[in-house]
Parts: structure tokens; C-alpha cells; sequence
């Protein structure tokens, strides 16, 4: 068997598969010495191309391949290497294709795909464990209907999960025993999920807005049961929140939560089977502080607002991870404000940025928000693309509003849903929906670096006017020595020495004078500016006195500020 050397993927090399699965039946039967795993799959010959299939698979042992229930044989049919299985002439329309491996979990030290750890089965399939259990094509665009057959002994593995809805369980001859699971929801295979074990429930319900009723379980091994109230809370909240602020209800029948303490991720979305190390799920009065339950809501929320932004919606391909979690991480942000103290929320968020993302920036490891190339992908699993690409959501918010913003979400999920999409089919939803000028904007995607936006000031007391003078400049980064300007959105608000917001009326950027009214028909409190060029200067008409600016409000942008504002003036707000 050949060996393959790793290879660097380009984003711009990117190129829609030639073949897809529409359905995928998973059949495993989990012993002590090996796993055996019958894969049935649908397969969709895209252009009735004759290009070989490539499936990915690694560490797995092949006993089998059937095309149309005609064995394949090796050499001219087929070939074998150690990641990859190449069907040389696949048929030119839809086939039925199905591989029978052997792996042995036991000994899978990768801790990816499937494995064992103290006793209990688990997967962990994100960014590519799918190839360790079968050969697929373990690729974000390919996107099928799963069901799922596991078979066990019953004494030591009485729980068995899966994704969906179970549809079937029943006793076998010499105390086995097996459970059908039905997704009715297209899915890439980083989202499949298994577990089986020695594990007990915390059963609860949830009736969603239409009147539906959800199942929800909370799995643990025995001793810790006591300790998952506060994540069945959080979970149900969490389902909500979705609910009222984004319009997104759950959609199958039940939804199970597995906390071991072995897990070797934090935490993953597996459609319907969320997967959790113990520490961010359990929480007890006697251990737990405040922060911990605060970390519990904010972990068990963003896991499942997954179900929506990362499931129903995925990634076309690794290079869009910020699509799915800088979204998710912004919602779990908004979740949590809204849960806990809005400001202390905000706070904690933007001190973690400044800390953790700002110094990768600038150092040797920066890189962009949507990476151009990687060889390994586990390597931009990065606060620059969490963190960093929640504040790109955040400024959607910050630019648009929160009416704005909803009405983008909206539309994106009515193109998008059942779909495998990109940082750009986002941009394009927001921008289209609030028929939004966002010129700019995508270079927060494509640009490393964190911006320098130096602010001067200066009051005109006889003409009454207030200047704000922004220059942005983005350091050079690795690969990227120089750099354009972006849309950086500066929210600011004009305050009197007492200690009152004054009400702007007006302003002009250089190009256009804009006249600004709040609901009631006065001047806002706090106005967003379009930092949209290297120099731009700002003026505000009828100020009535030398104004003390307020500058990035809620943090608007992730952006370093130098201002002339002196110390004098900055204490005054942290004073008054």
C-alpha cells in the first residue's frame, strides 16, 4: 500500500465534487477485538462524468467493495492506498455502492472517528475522523441522509446513539442487542456521531412554538447525573432563545446530550447527539462558582445553536469554518447577555479578544479570518477564526442593526438551509436583504492583521461643528505585506462635560451630508460611522459645546483605537 505525503490545499482551488451520496446506511457491529461497518451508499454521478471516485480512508481495513451488487476487484477496478480508495471507472449515472471495513477502536490513539476509551464507544469526526470508520468522501460539501444501525452486547454497551430519531431497537439471540437511527436531515460526515456505553439519563421536554414536543436527554455515566440540572436549564433555554430571536425552532423528535469525562474535544454539534467533555456540563451548588455556570450556558447554547448555523446551513468547505462558528460564537454571545449582564458579557468577550486574537495577530502565527491554504486543518481551529469572526458578525449587527441583521439571517436561511455555503453566500444575504452597501466589508475575511484606527478631534465653538479625523493602517502580516482599506464601523457618541449625551443631528463624511432622527424624531445618542477609506474625516453641525467623544461603543470594531482624547477626559467617563 502506497503512502501519501500531506499535501497543501489552496481555497482558490477549490472545485464542486463530481459525485454525490444522497443516502448512506450505516451498519455496525462493535466487538472487543474489532469493529466490523457496512456502509450502503447512494451515489449521484453529478455530470455523468467519468472521473474516478476517490474515497478518503485511513487506518481502515478493507474486506469488501460492491458496485450494484457486483464485487469490485483490485487493480483495474480499484486501487488502495494509505488514505485513499480510487474507484477507476465508476458507472456514468447513480449506483449503489457499499464497503464492508473492519477497525479496531481499541487501539485508535488518534482519537479521531471511532474509538474507546474507559469502557464506552465514541466518535469524534470534525475536522476528518469520518475516514478512520469507513471510506467516504469525507468532504463539508457532500451532504447526505444518514441512517444508522448499531449492534452491541447489551450488558456492557446497553446505550446506543446516534443521530436523528430512533426508529427501531430490539434484542438479539446471545445478549446482544441493536437501534436503528434515522436522520431525516442531509448532513456532511464530520457531523455523524456515535456512542455507546454504560450511561444514564436526565430526561426532560421541551414543546417548541409550533406545539411540538421534544424528547431531551442528558447522558452521564451514573455518578454524575446529579450534576447536569443546570445544563437541562441551560439547554431549554438555549432552545428558547433560537426561537424568539432568530425565529429557529428544533426540528426532530428528541435531542440527546452525552458528557463523559474522556472526550478528547471540548465539545461537538453532531446533529441531535451533541458531544461533551464532563467539565463544560456538570455543575453542582457545592463546587460550582457563578463563572461556571455561566461557562456551562454559554458552551451548552453555542453547541446547539450549531443545529442551525453549522447543521442545517454548513460549510462548503474548511476554509468557511468561521461561517459556522463565528456566527455560533457570536450567538452564544448575544444568548449569554441576554441570560447573565449584558455589559459584563460584553466585557469578558472583548478582554478575552484583546488578550488571545490581538496578539496573534501580531505575531508569526496570524492569519486570516478565512485561511487561504492549510495542510493540516486541525490548525485553524483559532481564536482569530472564533473570536475574531464573531466580531465580523457583530459588525453586520453594528452596520445593519438588530432589524437589519434579522432580516439577513432570515434570508440567509431561506436560500441557504439544507445547503453547504460560504463566507460569501452570508455577505451576500445581508447585503441583499437591507439592499446594504457593504463595499469593503469582505476584507475582514481576507485580510490578517488587526487595524490602527488613529482618531484626532477638534471643536469650532464660533461655527458650532465637531471634526473627527480617522486614519486606519493594517500592519503588515505574514504573506501579507501590504494591505487595503476596509469598512470599519465606528460607533460613537458626543458627550457634554456634565456628563449628558448630546443629540447629533447631522453629519457629513466628505461625500454626502446625512441627517440623523431617532424613532421620536430628535437626534441619536450614539451614530455608526463608515470608516470605509485610509484618511476620512467626519464633521457633526450644531454642537452646541466642546463635546468629550465617546469612541467604539460597544467595542464596535476589533480594531486598536489611538485617539487624542487625554487621560483627563478618559477618566471623566470612567468617573462619571
Amino acid at each position: 500500500m502506497a503512502k501519501e505525503s500531506p499535501k497543501e490545499i489552496f481555497l482558490k482551488d477549490y472545485k464542486l465534487p463530481d459525485y454525490y451520496f444522497d443516502t448512506v446506511n450505516l451498519d455496525f457491529i462493535l466487538k472487543e477485538e474489532h469493529t466490523l461497518m457496512h456502509s450502503k451508499i447512494h451515489v449521484i454521478n453529478r455530470q455523468g462524468t467519468l472521473s474516478p471516485l476517490r474515497l478518503d480512508g485511513v487506518d481502515v481495513k478493507l474486506l469488501s467493495i460492491r458496485i450494484n451488487s457486483k464485487v469490485v476487484k483490485e487493480g483495474e477496478e480499484y486501487s488502495l492506498s494509505s488514505k485513499h480508495l480510487i474507484l477507476h471507472h465508476p458507472p456514468a449515472t447513480q449506483f449503489v455502492l457499499e464497503i464492508t471495513t473492519e477497525i479496531e477502536p481499541q487501539n485508535n490513539t488518534a482519537l479521531e472517528g471511532l474509538y474507546k476509551t474507559t469502557g464506552n464507544f465514541c466518535t469524534q469526526c470534525e475536522a476528518e475522523g469520518f475516514r478512520r470508520i469507513t471510506f467516504y468522501q469525507d468532504c463539508r460539501d457532500v451532504m447526505a441522509k444518514f441512517t444508522t444501525r448499531i449492534e452491541a452486547d447489551k450488558s456492557l454497551y446497553p446505550v446506543l446513539l446516534s443521530n436523528g430519531n430512533l426508529i427501531e431497537q430490539a434484542d438479539l439471540p446471545d445478549g446482544r442487542h441493536y437501534a436503528v437511527w434515522n436522520d431525516p436531515f442531509k448532513k456532511p460526515c464530520y457531523l455523524f456521531a456515535l456512542v455507546a456505553g454504560q450511561l444514564v439519563s436526565r430526561d426532560d421536554e421541551f414543546v417548541t412554538c409550533s406545539g411540538r414536543k421534544v424528547a431531551l436527554h442528558i447522558w452521564t455515566p451514573t455518578q454524575d447525573i446529579s450534576k447536569t440540572a443546570h445544563a437541562t436549564y441551560s439547554l431549554k433555554a438555549a432552545m428558547k432563545w433560537d426561537e424568539e430571536v432568530f425565529g429557529r425552532e428544533y426540528d426532530l423528535d428528541l435531542f440527546n446530550i452525552v458528557a463523559v469525562p474522556d472526550f478528547n474535544m471540548g465539545a461537538m454539534e453532531n446533529k441531535s447527539l451533541n458531544i461533551f467533555n464532563s467539565r463544560l456540563v456538570l455543575a453542582s451548588p457545592e463546587t460550582a462558582t457563578d463563572a461556571d455556570y455561566a461557562a456551562v450556558i454559554g458552551v451548552i447554547g453555542h453547541e446547539y445553536f450549531h443545529n442551525w448555523t453549522g447543521n442545517r446551513v454548513t460549510c462548503r468547505d474548511w476554509f468557511q469554518l468561521s461561517l459556522k462558528e463565528g456566527l455560533t460564537v457570536f450567538r452564544d454571545q448575544e444568548f449569554s447577555s441576554d441570560m447573565g449582564s449584558r455589559a459584563v458579557k460584553r466585557i469578558a468577550d472583548v478582554l478575552r479578544l484583546r488578550i488571545s486574537q490581538f496578539s496573534q495577530d501580531a505575531g508569526p502565527m496570524a492569519h486570516r479570518v478565512r485561511p487561504h491554504s492549510y495542510i493540516k486543518m486541525d490548525n485553524f481551529y483559532t481564536v482569530t477564526v472564533y473570536e475574531k469572526g464573531a466580531e465580523v458578525v457583530r459588525m453586520y449587527e453594528t452596520l445593519l442593526g438588530k432589524k437589519g441583521f434579522r432580516k439577513g439571517m432570515d434570508l440567509y436561511f431561506e436560500r441557504h438551509d439544507g445547503q453547504a455555503v460560504t463566507c460569501d453566500d452570508f455577505y451576500a444575504a445581508m447585503r441583499d436583504a437591507n439592499n446594504a452597501n457593504l463595499a469593503n466589508f469582505k476584507m475582514w475575511y481576507s485580510q490578517a492583521g488587526t487595524p490602527v484606527l488613529t482618531v484626532s478631534t477638534s471643536y469650532d465653538a464660533a461655527a458650532r461643528t465637531f471634526r473627527l479625523k480617522c486614519r486606519q493602517e493594517i500592519p503588515p502580516t505574514p504573506g501579507q505585506p501590504t494591505k487595503e482599506p476596509m469598512l470599519i464601523p465606528l460607533a460613537l457618541g458626543l458627550v457634554s462635560p456634565k456628563g449628558k449625551d448630546l443629540a447629533i443631528t447631522s453629519v457629513h463624511d466628505g461625500e454626502s451630508l446625512k441627517f440623523l432622527k431617532d424613532e421620536h424624531g430628535n437626534g441619536v445618542t450614539t451614530v455608526v460611522l463608515r470608516v470605509e477609506k485610509a484618511e476620512q474625516e467626519f464633521v457633526f453641525a450644531d454642537i452646541p459645546e466642546r463635546p468629550i467623544p465617546s469612541l467604539l461603543r460597544n467595542f464596535s470594531a476589533p480594531v486598536r483605537l489611538v485617539s487624542d482624547i487625554s487621560d483627563e477626559d478618559l477618566l471623566f467617563f470612567t468617573c462619571s
